[in-house]
């Protein structure tokens, strides 16, 4: 458990993680780019993300809303840019536009419309208290690289990834773009299970080229993790979601 060392050894832990990671990303990247590295800390205190503020990170990603809302308030001093990165459940929509710069798990038309509908309301929850507006909600539309013919990314129980059919993303971008309080940023994808990242990563950066055909400003490629981020940035990725290599093993669930 994290909680069972003085923060001075956590934070020095974490700056050699980071510090590793870091490198491996200045490594990868084509030159004259600069992705964005999203720190996953899920399952891991808020105390580990002011140690990560400390160390410069600047934007974080969670993939449960009860968590990551704990979170961001808990933090909300820091000047954190927050990342949703989970499924998303439409309900929770309301409480997630509440902290959330960017959620790269749009999927469906619903939430495409739970979402829109809650950036009205939280802007006038704003208005009501005398904030200053949000900015629009940053959204990657994720998309299902799995091959089902192949068995590629599936397990014995069903699909082992979410994300919306390569087909459906023409429509689910416009869909996005038409919404107020919505900004179309790019696509997301996780590589399948069992296959080859690169492949995977390869057909994502093809399906971003297609997408600013008709939406130039959308751009965005959320790709790469711990043990692919070099795949990823080979194919074009802006933003690299990396917990375990930062972070360390998983704490036990209590």
């Amino acid at each position: 458990m994290t909680s069972s060392i003085s923060p001075a050894v956590r934070a020095a832990e974490l700056a050699e993680r980071l510090g590793r990671v870091q490198a491996r990303i200045r490594a990868a990247a084509p030159p004259g780019t600069a992705p964005t590295l999203i720190v996953v800390t899920k399952y891991f205190p808020a105390a580990d993300v002011e140690l990560l503020a400390g160390l410069g990170v600047t934007d974080v990603g969670e993939n449960k809303d009860q968590e990551a809302a704990a979170k961001a308030a808990d933090t909300a001093s820091l000047g954190l840019s927050w990342h949703f990165i989970g499924q998303l459940q439409s309900n929770k929509a309301k409480s997630v536009v509440r902290y959330a710069e960017a959620v790269h798990s749009v999927d469906r038309a619903s939430l495409v419309r739970a979402l829109a509908k809650a950036m009205e309301a939280e802007q006038q929850r704003r208005t009501g208290a005398g904030l200053p507006p949000r900015a629009d909600l940053e959204c990657f539309l994720q998309v299902d690289l799995r091959d089902p013919a192949a068995g590629v990314g599936t397990t014995p129980s069903g699909p082992a990834r979410g994300g919306a059919l390569p087909a459906d993303v023409p429509a689910l971008a416009d869909a996005v773009a038409a919404a107020p309080g919505l900004r179309l940023a790019g696509l997301m994808a996780v590589a399948p299970l069992g296959g080859d990242p690169r492949e995977a990563f390869g057909r994502l950066r093809a399906l971003s080229g297609q997408l600013q055909e008709t939406h130039p400003g959308a751009a965005g490629i959320s790709a790469g993790m711990s043990g692919d981020l070099e795949a990823a940035l080979e194919y074009g990725a802006t933003h690299l979601r990396i917990g375990s290599d930062i972070l360390g093993p998983r704490p036990p669930v209590r």
